[in-house]
């Protein structure tokens, strides 16, 4: 991590990840750059559907391959990058066909290694392969949900999931969230954890950086008037004056309350339900 010294407020708790001992190079791979449309938190009606979200620096979408439709072909690393839409480092990796893409890399892998996306690959941080070939007790990332269906789970800098059991046709995956659910042992991982772990560590040290990150200001419930929301108003500061933690729309949240739907799709692949709160 690096530190800085106090020259203002803001500069004092500031800090920021020290790219320079990771990266690579500083410009992206021309090919598998495009442009998008920044998420504002609206839907295509137009409306407000996640709170605290818009403006933020311009950026450029890099195509990463979650995918990784490209079996039994050795790749090789040429650079790790960094990515402005997500927390990992990304590599650009050359095929021995000769095809470059971008993926998501491992905590230790560096510029020269190679990786091969096979069902029965090594067991090697940067392969990938079916679950059910995966050793118990194993961190992967990159997870699918379905067969086939790209990377979904475990994608986040510093993240990984554990392969807890392997249970005939189906593998029990350990989420970062604690959950354990099961998955089809044909199902792709990488072995490994995302890059980038001191992620966790920064601290934004001023509002602004907040705003360079599309995120805005969250105003709280008891500072509002009662029609707004249910922890608003009173004489003074008040406590939220209801029995358990509620959101704004009055759903239950928090404090080990269940928020998850009872007649979820999901249900029958859980295991065991993810804790919650401090215990976590």
């Amino acid at each position: 991590m690096k530190s800085y010294k106090p020259t203002s407020k803001s500069r004092r708790a500031m800090t920021t990840v020290s790219y320079k001992d990771s990266l690579t190079t500083a410009e992206p791979h021309k090919a598998l750059v495009a442009g998008f449309r920044r998420g504002s938190g609206r839907n295509k009606d137009g409306r407000v559907t996640t709170r605290h979200k818009g403006g933020g620096l311009k950026r450029r979408y890099r195509i990463v391959d979650f995918v990784y439709d490209k079996k039994d072909i050795p790749a090789k690393v040429e650079s790790i990058e960094y990515d402005p839409n997500r927390t990992g480092f990304i590599g650009l990796v050359c095929y021995a066909d000769g095809e470059r893409r971008y993926v998501l890399v491992p905590k230790s892998m560096k510029v020269g290694d190679t990786f091969i996306v096979s069902e029965n690959a090594p067991i090697k941080v940067g392969n990938r392969l079916a679950l059910k070939n995966i050793p118990v007790g194993s961190f992967v990332y990159n997870v699918e949900l379905k067969i086939n269906g790209a990377a979904k789970l475990a994608r986040s800098a510093g993240n990984y999931a554990q392969v807890a059991a392997q249970d005939g046709n189906w593998t029990h995956l350990k989420s970062p969230s604690t959950e354990v659910r099961k998955l089809l042992g044909d199902c792709y991982a990488t072995i490994g954890s995302v890059s980038n772990d001191e992620n966790h560590l920064v601290n934004l040290g001023k509002a602004g950086r907040s705003r360079w990150l599309g995120i805005r200001p969250t105003v709280r419930g008891s500072a509002m008037n009662p029609v707004d929301h249910p922890y608003g108003g009173g004489e003074g500061r008040q406590g939220r004056g209801t029995r358990r933690a509620k959101t704004l729309w009055g759903k239950p949240v928090g404090k080990g309350q269940k928020s998850r739907r009872s007649k979820k799709y999901s249900n029958k692949f859980i295991v065991s339900r993810r804790r919650v709160g401090k215990a976590k």
